[in-house]
């Protein structure tokens, strides 16, 4: 019921694509996205591409279905060499983000790659789209992570774009579960990016105490930092994140703190941890083929739910 031109493009079960996290998106995670039947996806943004490496040959013994790489474009440590990394590691689809369309786009196709953009707003999906991409990830402003500094929530972000072009569209920040998935589809979109949820998942690496406090997290705990400058972002609401909140004097990113204390330290208080507004509700660590199973499941009784209420035989 969920094939479509997502599932086809990626050559995956279901049209669920795992958001792309520095340090985080590695191959423990990675791969139990991709055996559930979803597109597993290894960052590059934490600009450690010996470790990548490593971590993509891993891919390839923990699975053998499909997984991409993202090249987040302002994080590339050097970006004369990043589309070469890419290409060389065999793999088939591409996210770009946090930069151009226009830089990578037709060397990664003209390898061969499937490649969708990340856009923010419906100006970044135009220029996309004359670029030559072969999708979308429409990514609204309540999404966890870096971010435009004028937000567009995903329900205005959304059907904006999806009604303005004909390339695929997978819709990111905000989504969870069944219900948010059929919305996106209602929107127009043909698959969801899910992040803040990978966060907590099982298999993923980062220490329990960031984990935990995303379950313990409102929908009104996180801030959005760096209004005043590129990127922004968003992140959970912590003493050390609250404290740049109204900064306008300071980049965040300066001050973005020590990621292996905060990532695998667990020390909340030695650096900003990003999350989205869903966080308010994630309830519970599940492992990642309960949560991909649960949300396709839940899309499909959503939507025949929907029909039966709704649609006049």
């Amino acid at each position: 019921m969920l094939s479509n031109r997502v599932t086809e493009l990626l050559g995956i079960e279901i049209p669920i694509v795992q958001a792309p996290m520095g340090w985080i998106a590695r191959s423990a995670l990675a791969s139990a996205v991709s055996n559930a039947g979803a597109m597993g996806i290894i960052e590059t943004s934490s600009g450690e591409l010996d470790a990548i490496r490593d971590e993509i040959a891993k891919m390839k013994d923990l699975t053998d279905k499909p997984f991409g790489v993202n090249i987040a474009q302002a994080f590339v440590a050097d970006p004369t060499v990043i589309v070469d990394f890419v290409i060389a590691q065999g793999v088939r689809f591409v996210t770009t983000s946090a930069g151009s369309p226009t830089k990578y786009t037709a060397q990664l196709k003209g390898a061969g790659l499937t490649v969708f953009h990340v856009v923010p707003t419906l100006r970044a999906a135009a220029k996309a789209v004359e670029a030559g991409v072969d999708g979308l990830i429409v990514e609204g402003g309540e999404g966890g992570g870096f971010k435009n500094p004028r937000p567009v929530s995903t329900m205005v972000l959304l059907p904006s774009v999806t009604s303005a072009f004909e390339v695929p569209v997978i819709a990111a920040g905000g989504f969870l579960d069944g219900p948010t998935m059929a919305a996106a589809f209602a929107l127009g979109a043909e698959g969801v990016q899910l992040g803040t949820v990978m966060v907590t998942a099982a298999e993923s690496p980062i220490h329990p105490n960031w984990k935990q406090a995303i379950l313990d997290a409102a929908a009104t705990d996180t801030v959005f930092l760096n209004q005043h400058a590129s990127p922004a972002l968003r992140a959970l609401r912590t003493p050390y994140s609250e404290a740049l909140e109204f900064d306008h004097a300071r980049n965040a990113m300066a001050s973005f703190g020590n990621v292996r204390d905060v990532y695998f330290g667990g020390d909340l208080g030695a650096g900003i941890a990003l999350g989205g507004q869903v966080a308010g509700r994630i309830d519970a660590i599940r492992p990642v083929g309960d949560i991909v199973r649960s949300c396709a499941d839940g899309c499909e009784a959503t939507l025949a739910d929907l029909s039966a209420r709704y649609v006049t035989p």
